[in-house]
């Protein structure tokens, strides 16, 4: 089966044979280097097959080309991982702006060649503990239907000063100058962008300063068109300058601070500083001979994924065939993600709660949940088919098996964040995530940086999630960063923005379950958690025959695009067991591109 679904890939031709005749990103430099700004529409990524970077001794990897490039000009500059992913987040704030800003959250895994050991730093934007929440657009703007974001403190800024400060090498003024040409001189907008600034139309326009930054001509910039942001600029000069700081303590905080008073939020410049990054140590746990790192509570990623994988592997979901190729897998994979998603509900920030990891971590409880899973099906002769014909919207099964809900009936789904790889040729891994998200006063910008605010809602199904009153306590979120290791060291490193609860213990799976190289691991379709309604959304890329065995055992698939960029981009680096050379990719679902030295 999984022999077939590769054979798909490669026949689809969604797998590239890797960079011909040794170009690369760092290549497309003597066309137009990052240091001064030039950058044409040709080496513009877009969706679609990505180039794999193979036999490298450091790599980079993001969702703009222009990002991965000032990663690596870091890297030929004698920086190291965590260097290049500074810069790289400063810039990708400045030309991605449709899923980052300066203001948003940060967090990171790295792994410290020198100690041999993997950090985990938790820079989310934080609730403050006063003041209710001050949300300013109205329920389904801001790119989501989650209800009106909320103002919350920065993580942004903090979180790029921690990492600077424990493992930075390079002068700071040196991480933030490559961004600066970007904001003056503009960046050309590719077409994914566009697609994605349409998208998020409504909210960006909704305040006049965002309208007049996302929408200079009164409509979003065609594709090619330079998008200009000389106040960013100049925030970002006085940023190299001064510091990290600029932004808690300098100008740019009182200028922040002084709006905020505008809009009714009454915080001090103190309040910006007040809840520090968090440097902890990551979850880890153990599947199929591999030691997996991810980030420890409040966030629940690691814990989502150990309970998938636990309940998967106790189901020997291995043996049935991929999930996209069995509807027995398909069937067990979906409701794993479901159980995962109602158990997470009950963390909450560990400094403040108890978290029963010892519970949840346990194989026996794995174990548990999986014969529930399995004794909890249909009998083998009881057919479910009928049951599904009569209760799709249209009463019968439709082509291939879909249900009949369309489009415009599923809720708007967030466009996501940025998610940077990189290795540096001394061992050090960088995997990390930056976002608008949870930072700053929603639609409102701040002396060139525009701010989506948070979108923490207080149920216990909600993705980001918090609690107001509580001094220091962060945010439940959903961050992905991954590292897989074998034998102690590195050998995988990967996460992604979008659906991210979902989506990383599938590539966990696929890779470590069925075996498949981590580029064709991001290709496969991918899900949602199974819904209350036994309907799975998944990208349509299933055959006939899966789906019409799923209708038996009472499941119906509900139609997601064939690559549905909500469903995440992977920047990802692995290491060769044998030569100890590196490979790195991106996903097709978005523009990213990877590079390597």
């Amino acid at each position: 089966m999984a022999t077939d679904r590769r054979q798909f890939i490669r026949g689809a031709g969604l797998v590239a044979t890797g960079l011909a005749a040794g170009t690369s990103v760092a290549d497309a430099a003597a066309r137009g280097s990052t240091q001064n700004g030039q950058f044409s529409l040709k080496d513009l990524s877009r969706q679609g097959p990505k180039e794999v970077v193979r036999g490298k001794r450091a790599v980079a990897s993001s969702q703009h080309p222009i990002v991965t490039q000032t990663m690596l000009d870091v890297l030929k500059a004698g920086g190291n991982a965590m260097d290049a992913v500074i810069a790289g987040s400063i810039t990708q704030a400045t030309v991605q702006i449709d899923m980052t800003n300066h203001t948003g959250t940060v967090s990171c895994l790295y792994w410290d060649a020198k100690s041999s050991t993997t950090h985990y730093l938790n820079s989310m934007g934080t609730l403050h503990p006063d003041l209710p929440p001050m949300r300013t657009y109205p329920p389904g703007l801001g790119g989501v239907a989650a209800g009106p974001p909320m103002a919350c403190i920065p993580g942004f800024m903090p979180g790029m000063q921690a990492m600077h400060t424990r493992f930075g090498s390079r002068p700071w003024a040196s991480l933030v100058e490559p961004a600066i040409p970007w904001a003056e001189e503009g960046f050309p907008l590719d077409e994914f962008t566009r697609s994605v600034l349409d998208f998020e139309l409504d909210g960006n326009t909704y305040f006049p300063a965002m309208r007049a930054l996302y929408t200079p001509n009164g409509f979003t910039p065609s594709v090619g068109e330079r998008l200009k942001n000389p106040e960013l600029g100049k925030t970002l000069r006085k940023l190299a300058d001064q510091g990290p700081e600029y932004f808690t303590h300098g100008d740019w905080a009182r200028h922040f601070v002084e709006l905020a008073h505008q809009v009714g939020w009454q915080i001090k410049i103190e309040d910006l500083s007040a809840n520090a990054p968090r440097w902890m140590e990551p979850l880890r746990y153990r599947h199929k001979g591999y030691e997996i790192a991810q980030p420890a509570p409040p966030e629940r990623q690691g814990l989502y994924c150990n309970l998938v994988l636990g309940i998967l592997k106790h189901l020997d979901v291995a043996s049935l065939g991929h999930y996209s190729e069995s509807a027995d897998s398909l069937y067990y994979m979906g409701h794993a993600l479901r159980r995962a998603h109602f158990e997470l509900g009950h963390l909450h920030d560990p400094q403040f709660f108890d978290v029963p990891l010892d519970i949840w971590m346990s194989e026996d409880y794995h174990a548990r949940l999986a014969e529930i899973l399995k004794r909890s099906r249909p009998k083998n002769n009881v057919d479910l088919t009928r049951h599904i014909e009569l209760t799709t919207a249209r009463g019968q099964l439709q082509a291939f098996g879909w249900s009949a809900s369309g489009p415009d009936t599923k809720p708007k789904q967030p466009s996501g964040s940025c998610e940077l790889t990189c290795v540096d040729a001394q061992g050090n891994w960088a995997q990390m995530m930056n976002t608008l998200q949870s930072g700053g006063i929603p639609g409102m910008v701040c002396d060139g940086v525009p701010m989506i605010g948070s979108h923490a809602a207080f149920d216990m199904g909600a993705a980001i999630a918090g609690w107001l009153g509580v001094p220091g306590s962060r945010m439940r979120s959903v961050m992905s960063n991954t590292m897989v290791l074998k034998d102690g060291k590195p050998y995988l490193s990967f996460g992604s923005p979008g659906n991210v609860h979902c989506t990383v213990p599938q590539m966990l799976s696929n890779v470590l379950d069925y075996s498949y190289d981590p580029y064709e691991a991001a290709v496969l379709p991918r899900m949602l958690p199974m819904r209350d309604d036994n309907t799975i959304e998944i990208e349509t890329r299933i055959p006939e025959r899966v789906l019409r065995d799923l209708a038996r055992i009472g499941a119906k698939l509900s139609p997601l695009p064939p690559y549905d960029f909500h469903m995440g981009s992977y920047q990802q680096a692995w290491r060769d067991p044998q030569t100890g050379l590196l490979s790195a990719s991106t996903d097709p679902r978005r523009a990213g591109r990877a590079g390597g030295i």
